[in-house]
């Protein structure tokens, strides 16, 4: 999408913004069918057309609304016109909107195009399609057009990986395009296979991955930026590319959601591709331990003990809390040989947060005051939202094992995502800015563009927006 400023030019397709309030005072201008027909209120749209044009009026509704809503607008009108719409120049108007909510805006109609498998067949993606706003300079446009750009492919990349059919993602295929991104992104690619990260000593992750008829791919992508003084994100994501549970199967009624657990890995990855794109000033090394969770006769059992890569035993009680035991292995392999000056992990880790806060939320646990501060503002501001939850010590004994240093759950029927927040705590290896977010219960579930639970991008745009603005 090509963003222009206002020209002198005949339009055959006009978006026109209304609140309810301007549309109270333009009103009796307009053919008194539509005004019985139209509002302003929030998603309202009517199409008004003639030989020469197709206006659409769209809708903010009668409140003061918050940039992302503007999104949300923007996002339900492409998908529920996007058929109608025509590659023209096209104009759009508004009297009540700013710059930042025109981004949010033409980001939400590009994002609302999006259906698996992603294609960009949509007049949107098309070079010819042109959005003129307004009086903004035209370098102002074009910076808004690429971070429009960056953000959407991110995105897309998240929710099709997290959308695709298991037997569509091996970790062959998958590691086959992380490569490809890496080169095309300028970032620094590694894979650690089984007999590496034996050598390695990442036990854990092992564990899990023993199980599996593909080999290991503990994966490591690093932006660096040519700025001196950068910040260092370190981000770790729980990257299981199918989880029947182990040993510990799972229930068979919604096991084909379980393609869905490697949200955290996919937030992960949208995140990279916009900060490469817009060569943010930061520095960023993402670890991704890639497997999958499976039966057989090789598969890790309940009671055995394994020593995780920081020298640390853990007790298996349940290999469905397999999460965990690669995620401890990402944070302590990052923390060990790295520096970096934040350190995130996310996860679809557990059905306790899912159970405590439906799709409204992320489960966030932090050691860090400032840290988190700045992602449950930056939730709010990019409406993937996270709540904050306890890290006190009186947890610890929940997990102590009688013949390992931990076990990797609670025998207690309460608060697991607790649990598994300070059983990951034990891996961070003293860092003192950690977060962990659950997404278990925001990354897959009811969206505008399928009829049953499929990926909602969650988290690509909070660490985009953290990584870009964080001080």
């Amino acid at each position: 999408m090509k963003l222009f400023n206002k020209k002198n030019k005949q339009y055959t397709q006009i978006f026109q913004l209304f609140t309810e309030e301007t549309w109270d005072l333009h009103s009796k201008n307009f053919n008194k069918n539509i005004t019985l027909l139209f509002a302003g209120k929030k998603h309202e749209i009517f199409i008004e057309t003639s030989e020469e044009t197709i206006i659409y009026y769209i809708g903010l509704g009668k409140e003061t609304l918050q940039n992302f809503e503007f999104q949300q607008i923007g996002m339900k009108f492409s998908q529920t016109q996007k058929k109608n719409i025509q590659t023209v120049p096209t104009l759009l108007i508004s009297e009540f909107i700013n710059e930042k909510q025109f981004e949010d805006f033409a980001k939400g109609m590009l994002l609302g195009t999006y259906a698996y498998p992603f294609d960009k067949n949509h007049p949107f993606w098309n070079e010819s399609f042109e959005l003129h706003f307004g009086n903004l300079s035209q370098k102002k446009l074009e910076t808004i057009s690429l971070r429009i750009d960056a953000i959407c492919e991110g995105q897309a990349a998240c929710q099709d990986w997290l959308n695709k059919p298991a037997n569509l993602k091996k970790p062959e295929i998958f590691n086959t395009y992380l490569k490809n991104l890496a080169k095309k992104n300028q970032l620094k690619y590694t894979v650690f296979n089984r007999k590496k990260c034996e050598e390695l000593g990442l036990g854990a992750f092992l564990s899990v991955n023993q199980g599996s008829a593909y080999d290991a791919a503990f994966t490591i992508l690093e932006y660096k930026t040519t700025e001196k003084n950068a910040k260092t994100f370190g981000l770790v994501g729980k990257c299981v590319l199918f989880d029947t549970g182990g040993i510990s199967i799972k229930a068979s009624d919604n096991m084909h959601y379980m393609k869905s657990d490697m949200g955290g890995a996919t937030a992960v990855i949208g995140a990279l591709i916009y900060a490469s794109q817009m060569k943010l000033p930061v520095n960023i090394t993402a670890i991704l331990p890639i497997t999958d969770n499976a039966v057989s006769e090789n598969a890790y059992l309940p009671s055995d003990v394994i020593t995780a890569y920081n020298g640390k035993t853990i007790e298996v009680l349940n290999t469905d809390a397999e999460g965990r035991m690669t995620l401890a292995d990402g944070l302590s392999y990052l923390s060990k040989n790295y520096k970096t000056d934040i350190l995130i992990d996310l996860a679809t880790l557990t059905g306790s947060s899912v159970r405590m806060f439906g799709d409204t939320c992320g489960a966030m646990f932090s050691n860090n005051e400032d840290l988190k501060n700045m992602l449950l503002k930056t939730g709010d501001k990019t409406n993937q939202r996270l709540w904050n939850l306890p890290l006190w010590d009186v947890w610890l004994d929940d997990f102590k094992s009688d013949v390992a240093d931990f076990k990797n759950i609670s025998m207690k029927p309460l608060g697991d995502c607790i649990i598994a927040a300070k059983f990951l705590e034990q891996f961070i290896e003293g860092h003192p800015n950690w977060a962990h977010l659950d997404i278990a219960g925001v990354a897959f579930g009811n969206v505008g563009y399928a009829k049953d639970k499929a990926a909602t991008g969650f988290g690509v745009q909070l660490l985009a927006d953290l990584i870009e603005n964080y001080h």
